[in-house]
């Protein structure tokens, strides 16, 4: 029964003249063919070139960022290599109830 009412949805909308709105057709003649077909492909050329270039900037931009940003200078240690100096406190354990 659902099926039925589908089917029957789908040839309506085939038959009205929303779905040739919507639908592309090519053109017959053979040299407009393939001047679309042409226009196509530049446009997925152009689109590819873009990203492309769009993204060797963000790779330029991320590598100059990190060459330009200015890190400080690790303490040099007056005493041992390996050596942390610091301030410690000492926790107790909790008791487990």
């Amino acid at each position: 029964m659902v099926s039925n009412f589908f089917n029957t949805l789908h040839l309506r909308y085939r038959s009205s003249g929303v779905a040739a709105a919507f639908s592309p057709r090519k053109p017959r003649h053979p040299l407009l063919r393939l001047l679309f077909g042409l226009v196509g492909l530049a446009l997925l050329a152009m689109l590819l070139v873009f990203g492309v270039v769009v993204g060797l900037a963000m790779l330029a931009a991320g590598v100059a960022m990190r060459l330009l940003r200015r890190r400080p200078r690790p303490a040099v240690s007056s005493a041992r290599d390996g050596a942390l100096d610091g301030e410690f406190r000492v926790v107790e354990r909790p008791l487990l109830r």
